[in-house]
């Protein structure tokens, strides 16, 4: 039965490959000249993405299995592990992945050349559930390679010289971190009795005496390498790059999904090969959390002053992915917990504002915030589901997005940090209020235009099969911060059991 952990990984990418091979020979750009092809790509990768998510779900649910493909030498094997953190990321991964691609068989008529999207789409989820069921340090680093190699096509699908060198930025940025990381990996190599993840770290203390330095310096390489894909200054500039020029639907994984490979990478080296113990009260915790709170206020600032939508989105993620890894920075079991369940809810938060963006430009051809006046007239179902997901972002009661927040808040008061103690909370506080200065007044004028131009009350609400998945991850947005005992039950655990 572990040999089912490869369906996931493997159906999906060879599914992906053969639709990308079959696309360079066709040179057919879908649309209405070709509605029976189109329908043909969607079955397919309907039906191959549902099956992929539900095995990626059993195994999640199972949480235990591990196979290993092959070894790279005679002790770093390439292998997979399901374990308790990686079965939190697969699961909202897939379910968030579905969504997306039934919102995508609509939208990207709108973009065209949907065979080879839909064929990176599916690539791309294959890599990104190798990547939650790694076992150890090296199957991490090769699919993290993976993944930025199989997703840069999303960022330049439409072909643009903007496009294009936006993917080049998203290239060169990610692929820089990742040598960092890989830096990283060489020292721990020597250092640690094991590459592979075991919770609370596995460095061995006696190799490591009177090495703590390099291997101080080693960590946090890796720590700026790893967040380079989470957005963390300085290595953050790709995302408001890359979002404005990639469909929405790619805006919306790459936003709510891709970058949470960064994260994942990031706990896996504090959590799972160094230690929390090694980093607490090092000269490297303290910088970490300061270019957190640094992330976290400038990407808000920038948002607030960025008059288009999705590049508008693009900065606040740059903020929300550093409320994260402040979380996972101080070290304690609270702020961990409240680090990993902002990890799941901005995942839905973030998805469904994207996809929101997504209908005003398939609808109306609107990209800029100051065009969107009056736009609940015609399409109030979409506004409101903006609304619902941009209150569970800013963090207002009972919405999710205040549980995660409570929990990173109550995590740097409780972690004896010093100054961050006190200066984390407030940050965050300065942080949720220019969301709400970026996020509401779409919103407020949308619904309520004012007494200038008239504005046009005709419905052009978006189709069922774009409405559907957005409605959906509102609700999640809403309904994760009513209902969220479970959820904290079971990272509390995740968090409890790395210290």
């Amino acid at each position: 039965m572990d040999w089912l952990i490869l369906l996931p990984i493997f159906l999906p990418s060879l599914a992906g490959i053969v639709l990308l091979a079959s696309s360079f020979y066709e040179h057919i750009k879908y649309g209405q000249t070709d509605e029976k092809k189109r329908k043909s790509v969607h079955l397919f990768s309907g039906a191959v993405l549902a099956v992929s998510a539900a095995a990626a779900l059993w195994i999640a649910w199972r949480g235990t299995g591990s196979v290993t493909l092959f070894y790279l030498m005679e002790d770093i094997p390439v292998f997979f592990q399901v374990d308790a953190l990686g079965s939190v990321f697969a699961s909202f991964m897939s379910i968030v992945w579905v969504l997306v691609a039934v919102y995508s068989f609509v939208y990207m008529e709108h973009e065209g050349n949907e065979k080879r999207f839909f064929g990176v789409y599916l690539l791309v989820y294959g890599v990104l559930i190798a990547l939650d069921f790694a076992g150890n340090l090296v199957t991490l680093y090769l699919f993290y390679e993976l993944m930025t190699l199989t997703s840069m096509p999303m960022v330049l699908h439409n072909g643009s010289k903007a496009s294009i060198m936006a993917a080049l930025k998203y290239l060169f940025y990610s692929m820089c971190g990742a040598y960092l990381g890989l830096f990283g990996i060489f020292f721990l190599y020597k250092y640690c009795g094991t590459l592979s993840f075991v919770a609370g770290g596995s460095l061995d203390s006696v190799l490591a005496a009177g090495n703590e330095g390099i291997l101080l310096a080693a960590v946090f390489a890796m720590l700026i390498g790893f967040g380079a894909k989470a957005g963390m200054f300085p290595l953050h500039a790709w995302l408001p790059a890359a979002h404005p020029v990639a469909p929405s639907p790619a805006s919306a994984v790459l936003s709510g999904i891709i970058v949470k490979a960064g994260v994942l990478a990031v706990i896996r080296v504090v959590y799972y090969t160094v230690g929390a113990d090694f980093l607490r009260g090092t000269w490297v915790q303290a910088v970490w959390m300061a270019l957190t709170l640094l992330t976290v206020f400038m990407g808000s600032l920038l948002a607030f002053r960025e008059p288009v939508f999705k590049k508008r989105l693009a900065y606040s993620t740059v903020s929300q992915i550093s409320y994260i890894l402040f979380g996972l920075s101080l070290l304690t079991p609270v702020a961990v917990t409240g680090a990993l369940l902002h990890t799941v809810f901005h995942a839905f938060i973030k998805c469904a504002l994207f996809l929101t963006a997504g209908i005003f430009i398939f609808q109306c051809g609107k990209s800029r915030v100051e065009e969107l006046e009056g736009i609940g007239k015609r399409m109030p179902g979409t506004l409101w589901c903006y609304t619902f997901a941009s209150l569970a972002l800013i963090g207002i009661p009972p919405a999710s997005g205040f549980i995660s927040k409570w929990y990173l808040a109550q995590g740097a008061l409780k972690a004896g940090v010093g100054i961050f103690g006190w200066l984390g909370p407030v940050v965050l506080l300065i942080s949720a209020l220019l969301t709400a200065g970026y996020l509401l007044p779409v919103t407020m004028k949308g619904f309520f235009p004012g007494h200038g131009e008239a504005v046009s009350a005709e419905k052009q609400e978006a189709k069922p099969g774009m409405l559907l998945p957005l409605a959906v991850l509102a609700a999640a947005a809403v309904l994760l911060g009513v209902f969220p005992n479970p959820l904290i039950q079971y990272v509390s655990r995740i968090a409890e059991a790395l210290m």
